[in-house]
């Protein structure tokens, strides 16, 4: 976990890294300007030096019209620092250079440190890549804390016991932009036949099932994002050999004239409206403690990969 190489992806416990690029960052960002101003933002998981989260919010600090900058990164072999971008309150207009602020920290800036934490106490909004591996801490210890948040985060992580319950609950969404990113990767990073490129020297791989994370109220969340086309017959939409739904392969395929329960591929999740569908839970492994977990879903005796259900609101 280095600076805003935080994306830790690999099923081997090999440490991976991936940078994410301004134009990723600058695609989803531009429709939150508005929460901006006067705020304090929070970078916990950016190394500055080579952050493009930190580029974006420093380049930007006065048109954004930010109150404070913070960022702080994982120094695994030692003790980490804190950046601040302060505005000055005495310069009188807005142009001028803003006041840096370093300070050495404690301890090595773990996200989940004390010095860390109080930091997010300080601030309005958190803004980063954190560590793909460790969402299940990190996406909670967000939510707990009531601040605003925009994170980056592998979609397939969104049906975690730990985060699910919060979309199903309406207080975390999904953003604007999702699906294949690409992310610049180290010098040293082995190369792929796919998803793999290299320009002028750099290296870049494309990952895919990546998405925001925000529990802003966007408006996309109350959008009719998908307009279903296909009628409902039985044989392209068999139900479960254990649960009262129908097994639908693709978003595009929902029908528009199915009233009951339907399971969706968790790329669903990125084109949600509140104002269409009902998330009643999720396909999984149907697990006892948790209730939202409503079902293995097996299909002619085949086990499918987690699902997500849902039900067309009445009057959609």
């Amino acid at each position: 976990m280095s600076g805003n190489s935080n994306l830790q992806m690999s099923k081997s416990g090999k440490q991976d890294e991936f940078y994410t690029l301004l134009p990723t960052i600058e695609e989803e960002l531009k429709h939150y300007r508005e929460y901006f101003v006067d705020k304090v933002v929070f970078c916990n998981c950016d190394d500055p030096t080579w952050s493009n989260f930190w580029k974006y919010f420093q380049v930007n600090f006065y048109n954004l019209e930010l109150r404070k900058l913070i960022s702080t990164h994982y120094e695994p072999d030692g003790k980490s620092y804190k950046l601040e971008i302060v505005r000055d309150e005495q310069q009188g207009q807005i142009g001028l250079l803003p006041k840096y602020v370093k300070t050495d920290l404690e301890g090595n800036g773990d996200f989940r440190s004390d010095e860390c934490l109080a930091l997010l106490n300080e601030a309005d909004i958190v803004v980063t890549n954190p560590p793909f591996s460790l969402s299940k801490e990190y996406i909670p210890c967000l939510m707990e804390s009531k601040k605003k948040f925009i994170v980056l985060g592998n979609l397939n992580h969104a049906t975690f016991k730990e985060i699910f319950h919060y979309i199903y609950d309406h207080q975390l969404n999904i953003g604007y932009n999702s699906g294949h990113f690409w992310f610049r990767v180290p010098d040293d990073y082995e190369e792929k036949r796919t998803d793999f490129k290299i320009e002028n020297g750099i290296k870049y791989r494309r990952m895919g099932n990546i998405c925001w994370y925000t529990n802003f109220d966007i408006t996309v969340r109350h959008t009719s994002n998908i307009i279903p086309f296909k009628t409902y017959n039985p044989h392209d939409y068999p139900k479960y050999d254990n649960y009262d739904a129908i097994h639908i392969e693709k978003v595009a395929d929902i029908p528009m004239d199915y009233d009951g329960v339907m399971s969706v591929p968790i790329t669903y999740l990125a084109k949600h409206s509140d104002n269409d569908y009902e998330i009643l839970g999720k396909l999984d492994g149907g697990t006892a403690d948790n209730p939202l977990d409503l079902a293995k879903p097996l299909l002619n005796g085949d086990a499918k990969y987690k699902r997500i259900a849902i039900k067309r609101k009445r009057g959609n």
